[in-house]
């Protein structure tokens, strides 16, 4: 194997066109090298040190997160707390602290992993990747990203570089939840993650929904559109809850049956939209969602 150090984008991008593999957290890689999923890359070029990609920075219309923003850093972020505190509560969520804290947004996003926690929170923030190869740069939405388990529309020699997410309106809130059997450590049997906006009526003015670990891909549930102008209340919550679960396609395997996950992701849409809803309203639900109001395994 051959390893080099890139300290710029270009660097990176001209051996990756080379056919070398970036790495920065290297945590998918190395877990799945010892999986027998996918062999070590005979050529690996280390992007971990492009100062590019370790920033978050605002415009007046959107947030923009390097690709190279690790876990830890999304967790606590006054950024992202402020505008997307969703993606807060789903980086909060994954692997262990030593993975929070080499693990990249950019990575899990180029993973492409239907179990991601950070997944669902970027579909319903509406985000766009930036991808650059050395002939030149592009933006995809993360519905059009993702297409299967580990499968992406980007070329080999495409490195993602940032994530766009549009700045939310007044009024507006997003959370993530998944269920736990337990708190380090998991992968998301199922996880729901949200995005509202209400009227000054108190009713929906906007509603976006997508799904953890129930499809080939993260999946954004269809017909919410059809709530928008409803009275916010029980009754919208079980219809979220309803919808979430008759689109859910899982499968079953050694952690839990496909009739388990079509149901508990139903019930996690709905805690997902109801923390989202209280946060648009103003209250203050720490990141992660799960902890804060005691969803998932015990401490």
């Amino acid at each position: 194997m051959s390893f080099a150090v890139a300290t710029s984008i270009e660097e990176a991008v001209t051996a990756m066109a080379q056919g070398a593999q970036p790495i920065a957290g290297g945590t998918d890689m190395v877990v799945g090298a010892r999986q027998g999923k996918a062999p070590l890359p005979e050529h690996v070029i280390a992007i971990d040190r492009i100062p590019e990609l370790q920033s978050i920075n605002e415009t007046e219309t959107e947030l923009i997160i390097g690709a190279g923003v690790t876990h830890a850093a999304l967790m606590t972020d006054p950024l992202i707390v402020k505008y997307v505190p969703s993606i807060a509560d789903g980086a909060a969520l994954v692997g262990s602290p030593s993975t929070r804290n080499v693990g990249t947004i950019g990575g899990n996003i180029m993973n492409g992993s239907p179990a991601m926690d950070t997944g669902a929170p970027l579909m319903t923030s509406n985000s766009r990747a930036r991808l650059r190869s050395s002939s030149g740069t592009r933006m995809v939405s993360m519905q059009e990203l993702w297409i299967g388990p580990g499968r992406l529309t980007a070329s080999p020699d495409e490195l993602c570089v940032a994530i766009h997410l549009p700045k939310p309106v007044p009024a507006a809130g997003c959370a993530y939840v998944r269920l736990e059997y337990r708190r380090a450590m998991e992968i998301a049997i199922v996880g729901a993650a949200a995005s509202v906006a209400t009227n000054e009526s108190g009713t929906l003015s906007s509603l976006s929904v997508a799904l953890t670990a129930v499809a080939p891909t993260i999946l954004e549930v269809t017909g919410t559109a059809s709530l928008i102008g409803a009275t916010i209340d029980d009754a919208l919550l079980d219809k979220v809850a309803e919808l979430s679960s008759a689109q859910a396609a899982p499968i079953s395997d050694m952690r839990a049956s496909d009739a388990y996950r079509r149901h508990t992701v139903g019930v996690m849409a709905r805690r997902a939209t109801d923390a989202a809803l209280r946060r648009a309203a103003g209250e203050d639900i720490p990141a992660p969602v799960n902890r804060s109001v005691g969803i998932g395994a015990a401490q």
